[in-house]
């Protein structure tokens, strides 16, 4: 039988993980991060990882949230009413279900590059819906990897996962740690040690188009990819063995990273 939990106060101690806690303190409190929507949390189901409740809406529960209580009979199961989940969480429960599920074990930089042959490395996006939408570009068109900075938001950050739509659990990924690269430079210089070519997207005189052929015929490709507004810092794009641009028409100087890590990706994977 599903383990549901009718609440009507929003004190209750066990749901204090869905509005009461930041991302970083689920993550070093209770090792936890926030799946969103029904669809999120079957691919987060479908890669083992392991749910340890979910918050819905009374309705969802013979609605959207059917097969998903299904899947998972033995997990408790809080719910109440649209007014009383939107004082608890501060926003209106549009997808319905929450699931508050353990971090997935942290994948090293070795294993993550292991077999990869075109990776994407991400500097300064800070934007958690940037991430999220080059993680759903980098699943769906075919990148091996993602590594980040420690400057960069979190992959398993609420929202990044959802805009991801759980792309975060389908593409390997891991951060620079501090320690071992403090400069970016040293990351750039790891990679190229382990057999990649370095590419900066940015816009510089001596850019070259992303249609180039030296960068699809390059067995190992790392394409490095800055915040909106500041883009890649001056020591990556000098580290970097080329340095890469989308054309642009009609005066625009450039495209949002999200747009431009989609377009990248799909230049450097077509066939």
């Amino acid at each position: 039988m599903p383990n549901i939990i009718h609440i009507s106060d929003i004190n209750v101690p066990e749901i204090r993980v869905y509005a009461g806690l930041t991302d970083s303190q689920l993550k070093r409190d209770n090792g936890l991060f926030i799946a969103e929507s029904v669809k999120v949390i079957d691919v987060a189901l479908d890669k083992g990882l392991k749910p340890v409740s979910f918050l819905m809406e009374e309705r969802q529960i013979e609605g959207i949230g059917k097969e998903i209580i299904a899947r998972c009979p033995d997990v408790p199961v809080y719910t109440a009413s649209r007014q009383v989940l939107s004082e608890l969480t501060g926003f209106e429960l549009t997808r319905g279900v929450l699931c508050a599920m353990e971090r997935p074990e942290t994948l090293s930089l070795e294993n993550v590059i292991n077999g990869a042959n075109r990776i994407a490395v991400l500097e300064r996006l800070s934007d958690a819906v940037n991430v999220g939408a080059v993680f759903r570009s980098a699943a769906a068109l075919g990148i091996d990897a993602v590594l980040l900075f420690n400057n960069c938001s979190e992959p398993l950050n609420r929202r990044t996962v959802r805009v991801s739509m759980g792309s975060v659990f389908l593409v390997p990924w891991a951060f620079f740690e501090k320690s071992d690269f403090p400069l970016t430079e040293n990351a750039v210089e790891y990679l190229k040690s382990k057999g990649f070519t370095t590419a900066a997207l940015a816009l510089e005189n001596d850019s070259i188009n992303i249609d180039n052929p030296v960068l699809k015929n390059s067995q190992k490709l790392a394409l490095f990819l800055g915040a909106e507004g500041d883009g890649l810092s001056e020591n990556t794009i000098k580290s970097c063995d080329y340095t890469v641009k989308i054309p642009m028409h009609h005066g625009v100087d450039s495209l949002n990273v999200a747009a431009a890590a989609a377009v990248s990706f799909w230049e450097l994977l077509k066939d």
